[in-house]
């Protein structure tokens, strides 16, 4: 159920701890006196006051919330003076963090680029995380399997005494979530799966490094992922030749397909590629009849993101309608669903949004093998 809620988070979107409150709380002593960078993100906020406290915002953690969580972080000396008012924020977090329990697979690439994937001790649903490093630590004990995200057992994680859990929410109720706050438990939410941007999803690396307090690490990192990005996509854009792209694939007896302006089709434009549904203003997934689908790209050069398929035949033995697209019959079928961890997570739905200068690469790679001749793919190959 979970790996399937995360492929529709994905497909379709591009994915209360307290009474509501006067949105715009106050600082610890005055308004905050610098504002932290966030360059591409929509979905958070960071500042920091006079006193060393670090103020963070995060204004969608799900579609629709009706309302902006606050947090603030403490420094050890400073929590110890108690010179912050609870009631005033959603949570307040004495840091750095030292025992951590995250709850969906794209936070374990940011604690392993910070260099805290050792603070990692429980996490809902194991068996779906595909890093190789916290994969070991799993086998050896030191992360614990805590139930599932949407029914996550609230003994055990009280009982690995967290310093602090990051909660991936759907909706404004969350049990699981609320037992833990009133047992002493902070919950943050992290909305980075609702940001519609490559480098607006990546750049939530900069929400964990101040848990750890190490903001200098994730701006460096994240410099680095946009001079990629951007070095990729100027490649890309100087190539006269540009493919016709199609994606999707039918579900049930409806196509998805991404959006014009989804985090998928951007990805499809900075490759430099003409992405057959690009004059459509949604930011999720499209919903299409099979007939309209061939109609528009029976005739496209290359087909991206077959939903999960891996092979031809399974592809044909499930709709023998895909063999009417060239882009099939020419065998320029490209998936993500190949490239999976050691208990069969998708790499690409846990790394993915963390590194879209990889993912940009792959698909210029695709589209324009003349560019990067020497690149090897990381999430997206042919069809066996």
């Amino acid at each position: 159920m979970r790996w399937t809620l995360m492929i529709l988070v994905f497909c379709f979107l591009g994915c209360r701890q307290q009474e509501n409150r006067n949105n715009t709380s106050q600082a610890v002593a005055e308004e905050p006196d610098s504002a932290e960078s966030v360059r591409f993100a929509r979905g958070f906020q960071i500042s920091k006051t006079s006193e060393g406290i670090t103020l963070i915002r995060v204004l969608q953690p799900w579609p629709g919330a009706d309302r902006p969580f606050e947090y603030a972080l403490v420094p050890k000396e400073a929590f110890q003076k108690g010179l912050v008012d609870n009631k005033q924020y959603d949570a307040v977090i004495e840091v750095p963090v030292e025992r951590v329990v995250v709850t969906s697979t794209t936070h374990i690439p940011a604690l392993e680029a910070l260099g805290v994937a050792d603070r990692l001790v429980g996490f809902p649903g194991t068996d779906y995380i595909s890093s190789e490093n916290t994969r070991g630590r799993i086998e050896s004990g030191e992360v614990a399997n805590l139930g599932n995200n949407e029914m996550m057992n609230t003994e055990m994680t009280l009982s690995i005494r967290p310093d602090l859990v990051v909660g991936f929410g759907i909706a404004a109720r969350n049990k699981a979530y609320e037992t833990l706050i009133r047992s002493g438990i902070p919950v943050v939410y992290n909305g980075d799966w609702t940001e519609q941007t490559p480098l607006g999803k990546a750049e939530w690396i900069k929400f964990f490094a101040p848990f750890f307090q190490l903001e200098e690490r994730a701006d460096s990192l994240f410099d680095s992922i946009v001079a990629s990005y951007t070095n990729a996509r100027e490649l890309a854009g100087r190539v006269q030749q540009i493919p016709v792209v199609m994606s999707g694939a039918l579900y049930k007896d409806i196509w998805y397909a991404p959006g014009g302006d989804s985090w998928a089709a951007e990805f499809i434009r900075d490759a430099n590629g003409s992405y057959l549904w690009d004059d459509t203003e949604d930011t999720g997934s499209l919903s299409l009849s099979l007939e309209s689908v061939l109609s528009r790209a029976k005739e496209a050069d290359i087909w991206i993101s077959p939903s999960q398929f891996t092979s031809y035949g399974e592809m044909e033995g499930a709709n023998p309608h895909y063999k009417e697209f060239r882009a099939f019959r020419d065998r320029k079928v490209y998936t993500y669903a190949l490239c999976k961890g050691e208990t069969g997570g998708l790499t690409f739905f846990e790394l993915g949004p963390n590194r879209p200068d990889l993912i940009l690469r792959d698909l210029i790679h695709i589209f324009h093998p003349e560019i990067l001749p020497d690149h090897e793919p990381t999430f997206f190959k042919p069809l066996q």
